[in-house]
Formats: structure tokens, sequence, C-alpha cells
């Protein structure tokens, strides 16, 4: 779950019925890529899956790159290429490495640690100031990840699983900053198939070489093709129409609902279950990015 960001003024969302369903969808459609991960990482592994995933979502939204090319001429494109790889094609094969080790939840709660740490990047690097209550968060939300990475799922230790995801998250934490920084007031959806784009043509010659060698089961085409399409393309246009109506702190709040379906999705269809573990690191997770949230407010 990648995002870029541009503030634009928007309506409460009190007064729009469609901003309490977009969010719902908004976090079914980002919780069900988790699902669609761990059942396509295996039989594709992870660089042949990232790869047909950005592939798919860069080609989804290409045409509003089209639209806006005069906005990205070539010198810009080293800074895009950099911005893709952290805020893309790293994270995506951290998580994707994650789902053939871990249950689907595992990824879907240290995605929400993405908030934290795009507060710990800006203040950090940036100069942002952080809070005394802000900062207490993120000390929690950190001790969800421990928890978790302690953590069994099926008697198999799931802690380098957990290292990934919130790697990838601290990634998407630092690509969100970078954004925000450079490449702001560019249209976000053509920025987002900019970074699409490069980080596919990035991970290609890799992707290329690692191909499956045996054929790849029809549900797991199924699933990179969600993975790419709904997950990826069409999740990007959702968010950043959520953004326009109601503004990017009130759109972040679809971060509580992405685990919920996660771990929802993968108890319904693979059966797997939710540890005691899973739900304590879950709440502590979830419950410093409410209160971090709070801060901020």
């Amino acid at each position: 779950m990648s995002r870029t960001l541009t503030p634009e003024p928007c309506l409460p969302a009190a007064r729009d019925w469609r901003t309490p369903l977009d969010l719902t969808l908004l976090g079914a459609i980002w919780g069900s890529s988790f699902l669609f991960m761990r059942i396509a990482a295996k039989p594709f592994g992870a660089l042949a899956l990232v790869e047909v995933r950005l592939a798919l979502g860069a080609l989804i939204l290409l045409p509003f790159l089209w639209k806006a090319c005069a906005l990205f001429p070539a010198r810009r494109w080293p800074l895009l290429a950099l911005i893709a790889a952290i805020n893309s094609a790293v994270p995506f094969l951290l998580f994707a490495w994650a789902a053939q080790r871990s249950p689907a939840a595992v990824g879907a709660i240290c995605n929400a640690m993405t908030v934290l740490f795009t507060a710990l990047i800006a203040f950090l690097f940036f100069g942002e100031k952080i809070g005394r209550r802000k900062a207490l968060a993120l000390l929690v939300g950190f001790a969800g990840v421990v928890v978790l990475a302690t953590g069994k799922a099926a008697g198999v230790d799931i802690g380098w699983a957990v290292v990934a995801g919130a790697s990838a998250s601290l990634l998407y934490g630092v690509g969100v900053n970078l954004v925000k920084r450079h490449l702001q007031g560019l249209p976000p959806a053509a920025s987002a198939a900019a970074t699409l784009s490069a980080a596919a043509l990035l991970l290609a010659p890799l992707a290329a070489t690692h191909w499956p060698s045996t054929p790849v089961p029809t549900a797991a085409w199924i699933s990179a093709g969600a993975l790419g399409v709904l997950c990826t393309g069409l999740a990007f246009l959702l968010y950043y129409r959520l953004i326009q109506r109601i503004g990017p702190a009130s759109a972040s709040t679809v971060t509580y609902l992405v685990p919920v379906f996660g771990a929802l999705f993968a108890w319904l269809f693979l059966a797997e279950p939710v540890t005691p573990t899973m739900l304590l690191a879950g709440g502590l997770i979830l419950g410093s990015v409410a209160f971090s949230q709070r801060a901020r407010s």
C-alpha cells in the first residue's frame, strides 16, 4: 500500500455519504492485497509477482501520465526512479517475501506502522516536530511490532517476516516524505503512474531471470491480476478521490481498516487463525496510530 498526497480543498466528511463507503471499500481492497499476496507469492516468487503487480498498476494509471506528460521532463525521472524504488519496488518485494513465510494478517498489521514511520522520518530528517504524545505513540507501536515478531503462527517463527513487513512500512514512511517534498503540485495519479512505471522497469531484469520455471496455477494468476489492477491501480484512484474530498489526514484513517480486513479475509478464505499474539500486537499498533492521529489533531 504506497501513497502519494496532494492536499486540496475538501468537503467535511460528515456532509458526504460516499466518504464512509469509500473508506470501507478502500480498506477492504488494501486488506485483500495481503490475501492475494499470500496466494500468489509462492508460485510466482516475490520478484515475478511484484513485477506483475507494478506493470498492471502502471497500465491502469498510464492515461493520467499521458495527459500530464509535459510535467514529467527527462530531468525529473532520476528522482522518480529513486522514489519508485523506495516507495513501491522494495516495499512490495518485502511484503511479498513476508507473504511466503507468514499469515496474511502479519503483513496487514505491519502495514499500519506506515503512519508512525512517516512521522518519525519527518522528525529525524525534515525538522518536523513530533511532540511527547506522538513520541509515546511511536514507542507503543514499536512495542506492538516486537510482540508480533516474537510470536508464532502454526508453530512457525514469523520474526523475519515481521522485520520485512516493518521495513516495508518504514520505506513507505520515507517515500511519503519524499513525495510530499519533491512531487508536490504534480497530479497525484500521474505521479503514481510514473513511479509505478519506473519501478516496473527497474525490476524487469531481475524478474525476467527469476520467472517461475514451472506453470503458475490459475488461482495465483487471478490473485496477481487482482493485486495489480484492483489493489494497486484502481485503489490509488479511489484513494486520490478521497484525498480530494476529505483531505489526506482524514483519508489516512483507512489505515485502521486494512489490518481488520486483511485478517478477516485470511481467516475466511485461507482458514488462517488470528492468534492472541496477533490481536495484542494489532491492538498496540492500531491504538498507537489512533493516539498519534489524535495528537496531530
